[in-house]
């Protein structure tokens, strides 16, 4: 049963972006190039010109110290609750993960994309997984593919985790992966549980879900790219989780989030978290938190690098609008189902902006 559960789905065996880029003659390969994808500004400064605006900061630090104090003119607390309702993304400072350890899991990151082809074969997904290095979402040998590769695996909870991946990883990686991922459990879940006081319901409503729940790690790698503007890194898409907490490895841009119908590059806090509403908080808040679509656009010259860390609840939940946000004035707008048919119906389709979660509504 375990066994069975722990299998998300499937995603077809596509080649190495990464190997492909080693080419210095390099021509884009067909199936990369996307007419759908514009990337009008490329350059910062053309950035910084056309999008002032950057996606609200929140203090950790203070959002917890108000829990004792609740002094604030315009309370670290409001000022999430905002940024969950109208951004649905937000940096996250001061946020008490040691910069020792995030600094050691960036260069385990690096490390781990730096593994000779051959050895990187070992951790290769399988068919009929999506664990493992490959690209997640392919379903069929036409569409088109995203300038990336990635390595998908899960972490916790930890009899979940697949024996041939985790367990057989550098030592070092592993050490730290390990440590890393109960701290930013422990992150995930400090912030639902402000979410959950920001939105007023009933203590553990929300976050009752989470405890002891799913969480997944993705490392992304984002090749440079000979024609940048013909290809896109990421396909638009909101994510199929609770909650993404993104570590960026360098400080290149590349994330962008769609806001009012622009495209809004992501510059990266130094020492910050880049974190997230997923369509399954969007639909336990019956739409009063939102996820939101997002991409991740390529570079000329250099190379990106990050790692999502998702976080769900149990496979072994269910879940549909909380109590406290149905009303007669605000009626049930998406289905309740079971959390591991969730995730399954999740990775059995082509990433594809909010198609999934529209397949969820009522």
């Amino acid at each position: 049963m375990e066994k069975n559960k722990s299998n998300y789905g499937s995603s077809l065996l596509v080649p190495s972006v990464q190997e492909l880029a080693k080419d210095p003659n390099l021509t884009v390969p067909s199936r990369y190039i996307r007419h759908d994808q514009r990337q009008y500004l490329n350059s910062e400064d053309d950035q910084a010109l056309h999008f002032p605006h950057q996606i609200p900061v929140i203090d950790f630090g203070k959002l917890i110290s108000e829990e004792s104090t609740g002094s604030g003119s315009e309370s670290e607390l409001e000022k999430l609750h905002l940024a969950c309702k109208d951004w649905g993304f937000f940096q996250l400072v001061n946020h008490g993960v040691s910069s020792s350890l995030v600094e050691k899991t960036k260069t385990e990151i690096q490390n781990i994309f730096k593994l000779p082809l051959e050895e990187k074969k070992k951790f290769w997904q399988t068919p009929g997984d999506v664990e493992g290095f490959g690209q997640a979402f392919v379903v069929s040998e036409e569409q088109k593919l995203d300038w990336n590769d990635m390595m998908v695996m899960t972490t916790l909870p930890v009899h979940m985790r697949k024996p041939h991946l985790l367990p057989k990883l550098p030592s070092t990686f592993r050490e730290t992966l390990d440590i890393y991922s109960l701290e930013l459990k422990d992150l995930a879940m400090c912030l639902i549980e402000q979410m959950e006081k920001a939105l007023k319901v009933k203590e553990k409503e929300v976050s009752g879900l989470f405890e002891g729940g799913l969480q997944a790690m993705r490392f992304n790698y984002y090749p440079p790219c000979p024609q940048p503007e013909k290809v896109i890194g990421r396909t638009p898409h909101s994510d199929g989780s609770g909650l993404t907490i993104l570590l960026q490895i360098h400080d290149v841009v590349g994330l962008q989030v769609k806001k009012d119908g622009n495209w809004v590059p992501v510059k990266p806090l130094p020492n910050a978290f880049v974190i997230n509403i997923g369509d399954v908080l969007e639909i336990i808040t019956n739409g009063e938190y939102r996820s939101i679509e997002h991409r991740a656009t390529t570079n000329l010259q250099k190379e990106r690098l990050s790692l999502a860390t998702f976080y769900s609840p149990r496979l072994e939940s269910e879940i549909g609008p909380a109590h406290s946000f149905v009303t007669e004035q605000s009626p049930p707008k998406y289905k309740r189902l079971g959390m591991h048919d969730y995730v399954r119906g999740y990775f059995s389709r082509e990433l594809d902006g909010k198609s999934h979660l529209d397949a969820m509504k009522l």
